[in-house]
């Protein structure tokens, strides 16, 4: 007797791009409802992507007042916050209804994502990220000798720090392109710098960038290879700007990010100022549905 499977639904979206297989890859899950914790994981294992998200259903009225419940898993564990899945997943959730704003409600909190649609253009969607974090500025000589750079490696102009909109980063300045491009982490040394500096991951970014309408190129590497676009960590990098000065309050700019893994992404940032405080921080693409079809549980 052929045994009873439960059939989930889902979409591959590609993220931070209007080409097919740019960008950065999501699986959505049109209903997790039932799944335990262990299971999301181990589907977001199988899907083998940098993130997999799970949309669970609730009432119009809660959803109205709350958002949308959606849970966030990299193959390795739950995130509170990550912004190519909050967009993509938000893109899934608008479909043909031509919504102007969906409001998301992650561990983090709620997020809403609004929509702008302009003839001939694809359709745009900026999440609005919690008001950032600024945490610690790391010392560069110790920051290059623990994730193995050289000193010389880094842009002295500007600092190294720790910066979270739900999910701490530290923003790595680097002093050219070619170095970037070149760019070798010994991961295991840097996970044990991270946790002693209570942050998640590094992100490295630098001035010089492959499209003279780029404001930074940016790098992310982890313990899943390397993501094509990071858009949590973006959010922090339009803090960090506007704090020192690389972009101005309020000035939206592009961050372009996946070039070296052949998936390139376009990442659109801004934030404010308001009382010497950086906040309202935004981070806006485009999102394109590649894949249809379901999992057999």
């Amino acid at each position: 007797m052929a045994r009873q499977s439960r059939r989930l639904s889902l979409t591959q979206w590609d993220v931070f791009t209007s080409v097919p297989l740019e960008g950065n890859s999501l699986a959505v899950f049109s209903d997790g409802r039932g799944l335990s914790d262990s299971e999301m994981q181990a589907v977001a294992k199988e899907m083998n992507l940098s993130e997999t998200t799970f949309i669970l259903p609730r009432d119009p009225e809660t959803e109205r007042e709350r958002g949308v419940r959606v849970r966030i898993f990299t193959v390795q564990e739950e995130l509170p916050f990550a912004g190519h899945p909050t967009l993509g997943t938000a893109y899934a959730l608008r479909g043909e209804s031509g919504s102007p704003e969906i409001a998301l409600e992650l561990n983090v909190g709620k997020v809403p994502v609004r929509f702008d649609e302009n003839p001939g253009l694809p359709v745009f969607g900026e999440m609005t990220q919690v008001d950032p974090e600024f945490g610690v500025k790391h010392d560069a000589e110790a920051l290059s000798r623990a994730i193995g750079l050289r000193v010389e490696d880094l842009d002295a102009t500007l600092p190294i720090e720790t910066v979270s909109t739900g999910l701490p980063y530290v923003i790595t300045p680097l002093k050219s392109l070619s170095t970037i491009q070149k760019l070798r982490v010994d991961l295991p040394r840097a996970s044990e710098y991270l946790e002693k500096t209570g942050s998640k991951f590094l992100y490295f970014v630098t001035r010089e960038t492959v499209d003279a309408a780029a404001r930074l190129h940016a790098r992310m590497l982890f313990y899943n290879g390397e993501d094509p676009a990071t858009g949590s960590a973006a959010g922090t990098a339009a803090a960090w700007m506007v704090a020192h000065g690389v972009a101005h309050p309020d000035e939206r700019v592009l961050i372009e990010q996946g070039i070296e893994m052949q998936r390139p992404s376009r990442i659109f940032v801004r934030a404010a100022r308001r009382d010497n405080r950086i906040v309202n921080v935004r981070v806006g693409g485009n999102a394109i549905e590649v894949l249809r079809g379901e999992v057999f549980l």
